[in-house]
């Protein structure tokens, strides 16, 4: 027997689905069902052709459409259309000039605004148009046209407050871009200075106790220290000072030693590189190996022990990264230590190389998808 899910994951799963847009889609038609019940009765009387259930179900139908509203808004806007000339029934069509005005813009409610104008103009100028919607045309003009010029007037609105939302959004996103970049240079300097301070003083000292203890059994090892000491001061001065001019960076040939160092660290990593992509630039393999990199590090902290799996392949003209690690069942014993930037920071490497950075809950897995241009080219 399944286990039957617990209520905090139920309730995370209806928060996530009432903030979605499809809940809001069907939200927007039972909403104009509702309404449009309403008038169930006198549809049934007026038109003889429909009974209390047919005219419920016509209705159904008609507000159904308005699921499609983001992918397809014009659907609703006809059926709407048709509504008004058949059975004289104006609310669908507020709802469908708001969806036009709400996803679309102004320029697209607008035109829907002229086009409902006109039809419901050629409807009141056939015969059977009720008379409680308008005698004359002065009295047409006073109901119908407010009610379309309100509904789209309305989603417009929403629509330019959606983009100020959207202005904002990418805003904080720069400016925390902004912040990773200050944070790189701030700690490259950092470790440059200090870092590089202390090795210097190790390499020296080294120096001196080699001397002293030259002939001693040890003297050798001091030797030894001190050239270690230089060596990582060199690789330091290539890696951060010398780096924008084009110094060494690891490619996909230092992925393995990527996994070595997790397994030291208790995750079993698992790497594939497809052949096709080590003929990748080395721009490019760098930014995979970054990615990688970074990755394996969160895996490390929020999902120790776990197994990763690392995915690099070229699908047509993309190259694909992807990294995969279960889910931990519960959190680490000791919290681990972030600053919260690491996907921003991997973000930031990807888009600037024209790709995109995905990072998302799967199946009880997180996984972090890479997306660059190959660059490749036929031979």
């Amino acid at each position: 027997m399944l286990p039957l899910p617990s209520r905090s994951a139920l309730r995370r799963c209806v928060d996530r689905w009432a903030a979605s847009p499809r809940a809001l889609d069907v939200v927007a038609a039972l909403s104009a069902f509702g309404l449009m019940v309403l008038d169930v009765p006198g549809l049934a009387r007026e038109d003889n052709s429909l009974t209390g259930v047919t005219a419920t179900l016509v209705l159904a139908a008609g507000a159904a459409t308005l699921v499609l509203r983001r992918r397809a808004p014009w659907v609703p806007f006809v059926v709407a259309i048709a509504l008004m000339g058949w059975l004289h029934e104006l609310t669908m069509i507020q709802f469908a000039l708001y969806s036009l005005g709400r996803l679309r813009g102004r320029r697209t409610a607008v035109l829907a605004t002229l086009l409902y104008v006109g039809a419901a103009y050629a409807y009141f100028s056939t015969p059977g148009w009720p008379a409680r919607h308008g005698e004359t045309l002065s009295d047409f003009l006073s109901l119908v046209v407010p009610i379309g010029v309100l509904a789209a007037g309305v989603g417009i609105a929403a629509y330019r407050h959606d983009l100020v939302r959207a202005l904002e959004a990418q805003r904080r996103e720069s400016a925390a871009r902004q912040a990773v970049q200050e944070e790189r240079i701030s700690v490259g300097r950092d470790v440059h200075d200090l870092v590089g301070r202390e090795l210097t003083v190790l390499a020296v000292r080294a120096e001196v106790l080699a001397v002293r203890a030259r002939g001693e059994a040890y003297g050798k090892d001091f030797e030894e220290l001190a050239e270690t000491a230089r060596r990582a001061h060199r690789m330091l001065n290539e890696t951060l000072v010398r780096r924008a001019d084009g110094g060494a960076t690891p490619g996909l040939d230092g992925l393995a030693a990527l996994a070595e160092e997790s397994e030291r660290m208790g995750s079993p990593v698992d790497v594939h590189v497809a052949e096709e992509a080590k003929a990748l630039s080395p721009l490019r393999q760098a930014a995979v190996h970054r990615v990688v990199q970074e990755c394996l590090t969160n895996a490390a902290k929020h999902a120790p022990g776990l197994p990763v799996s690392v995915m690099i392949t070229v699908e047509g003209p993309a190259l694909r990264a992807e990294v995969r690690n279960p889910l931990a069942q519960s959190p680490p014993d000791r919290a681990p230590v972030s600053t919260g930037t690491g996907l921003f920071s991997m973000e930031e490497r990807v888009t600037s190389m024209g790709g995109t950075l995905d990072a998302r809950r799967e199946r009880g897995a997180y996984v972090v998808t890479a997306t660059l241009p190959a660059g490749l080219t036929d031979r």
